[in-house]
Order: structure tokens, then C-alpha cells, then sequence
């Protein structure tokens, strides 16, 4: 009985077993969180290894920034094409190939137009139909880029396989319509499927549903093919290639090994299939290994420019030196960002394309494959089993110190140790498994003794409290993410309110009279704003900015914030009649609010940053807060706002204006008290937007009536006496047809 309970009593050694034991587990299950850390395992022996110097035979001549400045927007006219193809026959290359697609005829040439002309004067003379159709012939880019290809047999034309349903919707029809028509491609097909065992099954190779081919024209005159599909890793990095894809009956090989078969003068293409799928593929004697779908695991050589890149447009103008390219594998592809061929492999997250196919072809050429060896299996489960079990044993007897020094330890020689191999021998060996084991078992026997050894000791979170107050605590402890840089996108409201010619007013009191008249002014409005949810984003001297709507969400932000606008300017009268008395002059802010997307979060650095709101919408209300100068206002708004609140609120429109910094104007409104404001306020509004109505039509009596009916309203109405200024000067100029009325501000 008591050897029964000493059995299910837990121990260090049994707690580091049983985390061994689950280490087994979740290697035979595939956990993708850990399938992906090991990808990312392997991506960093190419980081650490360095750049390795390629053959010299391949070449990339690139559709590159410099080309595109040149020759304009891509994709070109196919006779540019046909211009380099030309080139390079006298560059004597030995093989080219196309990592492009022409699947769509050139439609920029006019040729529909020449063939309209054609056929209209068919029957107008023998003279007249020969000139046309030799324009015709000259103004036909597909046909002036067949005639190319017929010229050099040593091209390669690109083309792609649609290998899932949702990509040929567009196309479906055609493909199930086409029946037994054989493809172009068919005459680069796979020579022979060998099995090296006997009975062996067809392998589960990628299965193409649709392919998109090269028009016949240029289909017809080029002599071999090869796809150039690339298939990234579920964290969308490429690490394979797959060198055979299935289409149909027939396998079709990667442009790459094609392009490699050309070279090396047209030997047969062999797949090697064995039991438990592709063995191997060869090209006459050479033997390429893949696994078992028939992918290649790509060795490459550096980042970005590891092959020489010699421009297209350099190349057509024929500076390239001759023997840059003679004898050599070119490769034709974009490398220029915004043609959107750009993948991400272990060196860079931006790497073009083609440059992925001179990897593998490089890789082909020295034959230094990386492998995963068939005995990986049982390495992984002796690594986990051995290293498990030695720390279960370990760990327990030695303090907590020398067992992290030795954890450390373990897991730098074994990081070590499997670059080395990695480096020395191209074999990638099982990394992130092992590595967690340490980790798992290490840490999780060195928390159980701690939980067991530290039971009276008092909690973490505690101590903390002793040193940050309880309300931040429980913040942190909500959302511990907002003790970290970042932000999220929100609709909110922003604020922004500033002191007018205050630099004047300041210039003139002692220093103690105007930091009392500082905090006096601060003080009632940041209550204000606190009182309507608001938060405070920063001073900036005399200003105040705020938002609503976070970190707390709030549905009415909107009216929040114009609610607080008008409590603002109510707080204001009562201060200037204080400030009055004492001999300060009389003070008048400009409040600016604005509402729309804005990011808000913690901006900064690691160490030191602020809660704050970035983004247009912010940067509007700054602005609107400055137009208030121009009008004589107190609080604009802009269309976005103002549509949100405009049955809370009395409103009138203002102007439409050009901010600094934009290009398009917008309607701007002056928030004016609220709706059951019995102060005459709606009537002089109405007749304001009335006269501003006449305004932007033209009708310059018109326009003064209404304006100077609003200022027997009331006789202080600035945005009146402005627009009153306009006319009076617009009268005398001579205004341009397409004028619009709209003010351009050209202040912040």
C-alpha cells in the first residue's frame, strides 16, 4: 500500500517523464504552431551560414525599375520582347527562358484596327490590300514575337497550372469544352515514369485542374515549355519547389529542370517512382533527389542579386557585355516591386521570383542538395527520449542555478551541432522537437520544485501591489498588451481647442501672473472634458487636444464632444468676466472637432511611450481648429460630424474649404449651441446658408441681403461680415468659368 502511494506521490524525475512523454506525443500529433517553428528553425541555418557563390552559369536579365522608367507601365508590347530575343541572338546564349506568360493576345499594337481597314477597302484594289497587310504584319506584336522564337531554338516559354477549382471559375467552361485537344505543353510532357520497384503506384504528385498557356500563335513557334509555379509553406515562405505536376494524363516538368535539360542538350526526363512515391527525377545520367511528392528543397544561395541581374532595357540597347551572357542559362523575369512577383524565402521577405528558379537550377547544376535523411524518424524520437529522461534525472539533484546553466548549455551545442551538420553535410535534421524538450522538461521540474520549495512565500502580484497603484494594476491585469507599442484602427472624435493670440496676451504679464492664468483656464476645462468621457491626449502649451470613444467605447462620442465644445465656450464667458477684473485682457479660444478612423494606442518607444490617436482625421481637427481665425467662429466641424450629430445640435455651413495638406475639398459646419437654443441662433443660421447659397451661385445682391439680414440678427455675426468682404472683392475680379467657390486654406 504505502509503495503504492509513493507511486502516484509526483516527484522532479516523474514530472520531467511525463513531460518527455508528451514531448512523444505532440511530435507523432504534428502540432502546427511547432511544424512551423521548426520551418523557422530552418530557415535560420541559411542566415547563419552565409551566401554561397553560385556556378556562374546562370544569368538573370530583369524587368526591373530601370527597364519599366524606360520602356513605361508593364506588362509591354510583345515586339519589346521580340527586340530582346533578337539581342540575344547575338548574345549566343545557350538557353532562355521566359518566366512569363503570354496568355492573352497583345491588344496594344492596333492591329483590330488594321484588319477593320482591311477588310473595308478588300474590294478597293490589289495595291491598296497589299500596303495594308504589310502595316498589318508590321503592327501584329504576337506574330512579330513568334517570328523571334522560330529564329532562336533556344528559348523556353513560361506558363502556368491552375491547381485548385476556385482559380479557372473564369475558364471552367472552356477547360471541360475542350475535350480531347491536346495542349502545347504536351511537347515538353515527362519522357518516362521507371519504376525502380516493381508494381509501384502512381505518386500523389500536385494535380493541376487548369493550365494557362500561351497564345497559339506563340505556342506554335516556341520549341519547349516548362511551368513556373511556386508553391509556398503554410507561413508563406518557399522552401520547396515542386519539379512535377500532374495534369491530366501526362507529367510536365518545373521550368527550371527544363531549362537545365536544354542545357545540357536535350537528354531524356525520367520520374523515378518507388513505393512510397517519386524516388528521384533524372535528366540522362543525372539523378536529382526529392521527396516522395516530387518536390526539390531548395538550396539557395543569398538574398536578393546572389546571380548577376543585367537590366532588359540594357540588354535591347545592347551595352551588356557579350561574354556576360555567352554559353549561359538566362533567365527572363520581373525583379521590380510593383509587378508583384516578389515571395518571401529564409533570406529576405521580398525576393523575386525568377531569381528562385536560378536557385534552382544553381542547385541542379553543382548538385549539392539538402536532404532530410530516411533515418530522421528515429533520430527525432532518440533525441526527445534521450534528452528527456537524462534531464529528468539531472535536474532534480543539482540547485536551480546550475540547472539553467546546463539547460542553457544543451541547447546551444545542440543549435550548434545541427548547423554544423547542416553546413558540412546539406542535411537538415530535426531541430525545434528536441530543443523544446530541453525547455519543457528544464522548466517544467524547476517550477514544480519552486511551487514545492516557495509554497509560504507571498504571490507575485502581491508584492507588485505594494509598488503601483490598484487602479493601474487592475488595468494591466485586464489587458496586459497595453504595456506594449502597437494600436488599433477605431472611429472616434477628436478635439482640439487653442487659445487665440495668446503669445500677444503672454507677452505682456510676469511669469507668475501667467501660470496662474495658465492653470486657471486648464484646470475647468479638463474637468469639462473629464466629464463627458473624454481623455486628455496632451497640453501643448495653452492647447488642449482630447478624444472620445477610447480606451473606454463609447456610442456618442460624437455628442460628446460637441456637447463639451459648448460647455468649453459657456465656462469661457464666465472666466473672462473673472479675468476682466483683474486686468487681463479678454481671451477667445477656437475648438476644431473631428470624427472618423483614427489608430489609437501606445506610440513611443519600448521604454518610454504615450496613449495617443494618430492618423488624417486627427490631423483635420488640428486644422478645423485654426479656420475658426478666418471666420470669426468658435467651433467647426466637419461634414463627418456634423452628419452624425446634426438632430442634436444647431449647425450652419460655413464654407467649403481646401485644408492644408488635401486636395479635396470639404463641406465645414460651425457648431452653434444646442437644438432647443431659444436665442435666435436657427434664424440666423438659416439666412447665413441662404446667402451662402446665393454665394456659390453668383448672385452677389442676393447674397449681401441675406448676409445683412443676418447681421440685423445679430450685429457681431463674423461669418457674415466675412463672406459681406467676399462679394465686395469678388466683384472686381474676373473669375474663371469653372470657379467653385471653394476657400483654400493655406495656413495649419
Amino acid at each position: 500500500m504505502d509503495r503504492l502511494k509513493k507511486l502516484f506521490i509526483l516527484t522532479g524525475c516523474k514530472i520531467g517523464i511525463l513531460i518527455t512523454i508528451l514531448s512523444l506525443i505532440i511530435y507523432g500529433v504534428g502540432i502546427p504552431f511547432f511544424q512551423i517553428m521548426e520551418l523557422k528553425a530552418f530557415d535560420f541555418h541559411f542566415l547563419s551560414r552565409g551566401v554561397i557563390e553560385p556556378t556562374g552559369e546562370v544569368v538573370i536579365i530583369a524587368i526591373d525599375e530601370k527597364s519599366i522608367d524606360k520602356f513605361g507601365r508593364w506588362p509591354w508590347q510583345r515586339k519589346r520582347i521580340a527586340e530582346l530575343i533578337d539581342k540575344l541572338n547575338g548574345y549566343e546564349a545557350r538557353v532562355v527562358a521566359f518566366d512569363i506568360v503570354f496568355s492573352e493576345p497583345d491588344e496594344s499594337s492596333g492591329i483590330n484596327v488594321v484588319k477593320d481597314i482591311k477588310g473595308r477597302l478588300k474590294n478597293k484594289g490589289r495595291d491598296v490590300v497589299s500596303a495594308i497587310e504589310l502595316v498589318e504584319r508590321e503592327a501584329d506584336n504576337d506574330k512579330r514575337l513568334a517570328e523571334a522564337l522560330r529564329k532562336n531554338p533556344s528559348i523556353i516559354i513560361g506558363y502556368y497550372f491552375f491547381t485548385s477549382r476556385d482559380e479557372i471559375k473564369h475558364i471552367v467552361k472552356n477547360e471541360e469544352t475542350r475535350g480531347d485537344k491536346p495542349l502545347y505543353i504536351n511537347s515538353s510532357k515527362f519522357t518516362s515514369i521507371r519504376n525502380i520497384e516493381k508494381d509501384a503506384p502512381m505518386p500523389e504528385l500536385l494535380t493541376a485542374v487548369g493550365v494557362e498557356e500561351n497564345i497559339p500563335v506563340i505556342s506554335e513557334a516556341a520549341g519547349d515549355f516548362g511551368y513556373f509555379n511556386i508553391v509556398p509553406d503554410s507561413d508563406g515562405t518557399v522552401r520547396w519547389v515542386p519539379l512535377a505536376i500532374s495534369h491530366g494524363e501526362n507529367v510536365f516538368p518545373h521550368i527550371s529542370l527544363e531549362a537545365v535539360r536544354k542545357y545540357a542538350d536535350s537528354p531524356p526526363l525520367f520520374l523515378n517512382v518507388a513505393g512510397y512515391g517519386v524516388d528521384s527525377i533524372s535528366i540522362g545520367n543525372e539523378t536529382i533527389p526529392t521527396d516522395e511528392k516530387g518536390r526539390l528543397l531548395i538550396n539557395f544561395r543569398g538574398p536578393q542579386k546572389t546571380f548577376p541581374h543585367y537590366s532588359f532595357s540594357d540588354v535591347v540597347d545592347g551595352v551588356v557585355p557579350v561574354d556576360a551572357l555567352k554559353d549561359k542559362i538566362v533567365l527572363v523575369g520581373a525583379t521590380a516591386t510593383g509587378i508583384y512577383d516578389m515571395r518571401v524565402i529564409p533570406y529576405e521577405g521580398t525576393f523575386p521570383g525568377v531569381e528562385i528558379h536560378a536557385n534552382i537550377i544553381d542547385n541542379i547544376l553543382q548538385g549539392d542538395f539538402i536532404h532530410r535523411p530516411e533515418w530522421i524518424l528515429v533520430f527525432d524520437l532518440l533525441a526527445i527520449l534521450l534528452l528527456g529522461i537524462s534531464l529528468s534525472v539531472l535536474i532534480p539533484k543539482i540547485r536551480s542555478v546550475y540547472a539553467a546553466i546546463l539547460t542553457i548549455s544543451l541547447i546551444i551545442f545542440y543549435i550548434t551541432a545541427n548547423n554544423y551538420i547542416f553546413n558540412k553535410w546539406n542535411m537538415w535534421l530535426t531541430e525545434v522537437y528536441p530543443i523544446f524538450t530541453i525547455i519543457f522538461v528544464s522548466g517544467g521540474v524547476t517550477i514544480f520544485q519552486f511551487m514545492t520549495e516557495e509554497r509560504e512565500k507571498r504571490k507575485i502580484g502581491k508584492a507588485f501591489s505594494h509598488y503601483v497603484s490598484p487602479s493601474l494594476m487592475n488595468e494591466i491585469l485586464k489587458d496586459p498588451k497595453k504595456l506594449v507599442l502597437g494600436g488599433e484602427e477605431k472611429r472616434l472624435t477628436v478635439l482640439f481647442s487653442d487659445i487665440r493670440g495668446f503669445t500677444t496676451v503672454s507677452e505682456g504679464l510676469k511669469p507668475q501672473v501667467l501660470v496662474k492664468l495658465i492653470n486657471d483656464y486648464l484646470t475647468p476645462m479638463t474637468d469639462i472634458i473629464l466629464k463627458n468621457g473624454g481623455t486628455i491626449d496632451k497640453y501643448m502649451g495653452d492647447a488642449i487636444m482630447a478624444f472620445w470613444g477610447a480606451p473606454v467605447w463609447q456610442e456618442d462620442h460624437h455628442i460628446r464632444a460637441c456637447r463639451t465644445a459648448l460647455e468649453m465656450l459657456k465656462k469661457l464667458g464666465e472666466l473672462q468676466a473673472v479675468w476682466e477684473k483683474s486686468g487681463i485682457p479678454k481671451l477667445e479660444i477656437g475648438i476644431g472637432l473631428s470624427t472618423g478612423k483614427v489608430t489609437v494606442g501606445n506610440m513611443g518607444s519600448t521604454t518610454r511611450f504615450d496613449y495617443t490617436v494618430m492618423g488624417d482625421t486627427v490631423n483635420l481637427g488640428s486644422r478645423l481648429e485654426g479656420l475658426n481665425k478666418e471666420y470669426g467662429t468658435y467651433a467647426i466641424v466637419p461634414k463627418y460630424t456634423y452628419e452624425d450629430v446634426k438632430t442634436e445640435f444647431i449647425f450652419r455651413q460655413l464654407d467649403w474649404v481646401k485644408v492644408k495638406g488635401k486636395d479635396r475639398p470639404i463641406k465645414i459646419y460651425e457648431l452653434m449651441g444646442e437644438k432647443n437654443d431659444g436665442s435666435g441662433l436657427k434664424e440666423i443660421a438659416g439666412m447665413f446658408e441662404s446667402g451662402l447659397k446665393s454665394y456659390m451661385e453668383r448672385d452677389w445682391d442676393k447674397a449681401k441681403g441675406y448676409f445683412h439680414n443676418a447681421l440685423k440678427v445679430r450685429d457681431d455675426d463674423e461669418p457674415s461680415k466675412v463672406f459681406l468682404s467676399r462679394v465686395d472683392m469678388l466683384r472686381k475680379t474676373e473669375l474663371p468659368p469653372d470657379w467653385d467657390g471653394v476657400f483654400v486654406m493655406t495656413k495649419k
